[in-house]
């Protein structure tokens, strides 16, 4: 596609960072991967931050060291990355969806409170592109049902909630947070991702887990428990650090990208934008999602903007309708019209540290073209 749906912003600090670590006896569990977790958990203001492989990886160590397992049941959003879901199931527990708010786009802490049941173990909150969740009401609501909270921030790095001056960063509010770096996040490590920790007790089990098993005293074929190949590349972590370093800039470019798309797209007609401005809540912008208008088809809106070398996404299919899930009992039970109806007109247009105004530009002219009623 001329312009992408994403694209990340890899400069020469960051290829000599990698290059560094090359030219080291150390390419994994070498001295990029302690740094790298420092300054992390230094950023979200927790004490302990534990890279793993991906997002997902984290999901599923995180919810194995919170204990969740079968018979337990995990509170997820439907309107999610299918990791969600994914994860709650492979440590034999049962997500039950809940609907989401329609501002907001997270898990709506009304349908939270109804889904909650006597086998309710967690709330699997997602800061769903970038807007933080209600965290007072899902920690209230945690707090009177004895619920943990895992939060997936993998699409908030920066992201704030609360009044200032006590606001604080999304994935600091919860037992464990999960970040992710895929490439089209704020910042990328290539294929990564963290768990952030408040007990130290969590952080040794996780560093465990993502390590096969293995205690730090031990010997390498020396194994506490069964775990996983969940570890992070130093040069990875290299990466991450650089990324990490330029994310006040990088938020910043995002934010001045949404901007501009506000003004360029405010008058189509019957079009619906995200909000720039909520309250309580300082937005990581990860994607811009725009609400097409009810009758129009968007295969055809997506088909128009292709033509013209736009690429677009479908944010998001809703957990529960996908072939992998729809006939799960999670989701035959699933009463979810909101999710439903949201879902059904997002679309996400290109959004990245370096989109240009001239491409902001070709999008908003070709979207509101493909708009245009057909004669």
């Amino acid at each position: 596609m001329t312009i992408p749906l994403s694209s990340p912003d890899i400069t020469q600090a960051e290829i000599d960072a990698v290059t560094a670590v090359l030219r080291t006896p150390h390419l994994s569990l070498g001295p990029e991967l302690p740094a790298f977790e420092a300054e992390l958990a230094q950023y979200h203001t927790v004490p302990h931050a534990i890279a793993v492989s991906s997002g997902t990886a984290g999901l599923h160590l995180a919810l194995l060291t919170l204990g969740i397992g079968p018979l337990d049941e995990v509170i997820v959003p439907s309107f999610a990355f299918i990791a969600v879901a994914n994860a709650v199931l492979q440590v034999g527990a049962t997500p039950i969806f809940a609907e989401i708010d329609p501002v907001t786009l997270n898990l709506s802490p009304h349908a939270v409170e109804q889904a909650v049941t006597p086998r309710s173990r967690a709330i699997l909150v997602v800061h769903t592109f970038g807007v933080p969740a209600d965290m007072h009401a899902l920690k209230a609501i945690a707090s009177r049902h004895n619920l943990l909270i895992l939060e997936d921030a993998c699409e908030a790095i920066g992201a704030q909630f609360g009044d200032p001056p006590d606001s604080h960063p999304a994935g600091s509010f919860g037992n464990l947070a999960v970040l992710g770096f895929y490439p089209n996040k704020q910042i990328t490590t290539g294929e990564g991702g963290a768990v952030l920790a408040h007990s130290p007790a969590d952080a040794a089990r996780l560093r465990s887990l993502r390590n096969q098993g293995r205690q730090p005293t031990g010997d390498w074929l020396d194994h506490a428990e069964p775990g996983y190949n969940y570890r992070l590349s130093e040069l990875a972590c290299a990466l991450g650090r650089v990324q990490l370093s330029r994310i006040g800039e990088i938020l910043a470019r995002r934010q001045a990208a949404a901007e501009r798309y506000q003004a360029l797209l405010q008058d189509i007609p019957g079009l619906e934008l995200p909000p720039l401005n909520l309250p309580q809540r300082t937005i990581s912008w990860f994607v811009y999602v725009v609400r097409l208008p009810q009758q129009i088809d968007r295969d055809h809106v997506q088909a128009a903007l292709a033509a013209r070398g736009i690429s677009t996404g479908r944010y998001f299919a809703p957990i529960h309708l996908q072939p992998a899930w729809r006939s799960h009992p999670s989701s035959v039970s699933a009463s979810l019209p909101i999710t439903e109806s949201i879902a059904r007109r997002t679309l996400a247009i290109p959004f990245f540290n370096r989109i240009t105004p001239e491409q902001q530009q070709q999008v908003a002219a070709a979207l509101s073209n493909a708009l245009q009623p057909t004669k």
